[in-house]
């Protein structure tokens, strides 16, 4: 079955251009003029990814993704825009969207980036195991991982199962993009990795150096993990990539 691409977009020519080319791609695209067709068609039928346009009239992309995160919906959504800045940026990630490609773009890297959504969304298949105890009820929100199966390094422990994350005994409330990205640091904690290494690990595409997308993505997620007075956990490599470590 073809994925289905919920695509909002005010401006007609942009609009129709990038509906053609999905459809071309292979993908089931339903196309609406705003933000309150796009979450009216969201409501009547759950597509495999949205992509919103920020600048609409009325309801914009960043309240149409707020409101769908507000009812639980975590359908992936890649945001188009025309804002440059980085606190444009990463107010469309706070606003609970997982990727972003800047006007005006090249359709491949929209092709690119929504296929890598998908990967990330695509259930895991699960293989038979033994039979064991009955599991423990799941934990109260805010409580400690369970011992043994959490990832721990440089102050932080993560379970990957459950995606929940903590620094010392505060919870981090993180995106999907920004746990995948922990994640990868904290498994290779004192690796400097590359950033065409996590380009490929965490998107499975590389934007090349011009693309801002990752120092984003760290800059968020620093704003998460840092404390005051504590020792900032995610370093800059210049030229190379980002390790994590104390100190």
């Amino acid at each position: 079955m073809p994925h289905t691409v919920l695509l909002a977009e005010d401006d007609r020519a942009i609009r129709n251009a990038l509906e053609r080319a999905l459809t071309l791609e292979g993908y089931r695209v339903t196309a609406v003029a705003d933000g309150v067709e796009a979450l009216a068609q969201a409501h009547r039928s759950r597509p495999d990814v949205l992509v919103l346009d920020v600048m609409m009239p009325g309801i914009d992309g960043l309240q149409v993704c707020r409101v769908l995160r507000a009812e639980g919906d975590r359908t992936p959504v890649l945001i188009l825009t025309a804002l440059v800045e980085t606190a444009d940026r990463i107010a469309g990630l706070d606003a609970g969207a997982d990727d972003y490609v800047v006007k005006p773009f090249d359709v491949e890297e929209v092709f690119a980036r929504l296929r890598a959504l998908l990967r990330r969304a695509a259930p895991v298949p699960t293989e038979p195991v033994p039979t064991e105890p009955e599991p423990a009820a799941a934990p109260e929100p805010g409580a400690p991982a369970p011992p043994g199966r959490c990832l721990e390094a440089a102050g932080l422990r993560m379970d990957p199962q459950a995606r929940r994350a903590w620094r010392g005994d505060r919870e981090l409330e993180l995106t999907r993009t920004e746990f995948e990205l922990l994640e990868l640091l904290i498994r290779n904690a004192g690796v400097v990795l590359e950033h065409a290494t996590i380009y490929d690990r965490i998107w499975g595409y590389d934007f090349g150096p011009g693309s801002k997308n990752l120092a984003v993505y760290v800059g968020y997620l620093r704003r998460k993990l840092d404390e005051p007075g504590a020792p900032q956990l995610i370093h800059t490599v210049r030229g190379v990539g980002y390790v994590l470590r104390e100190g």
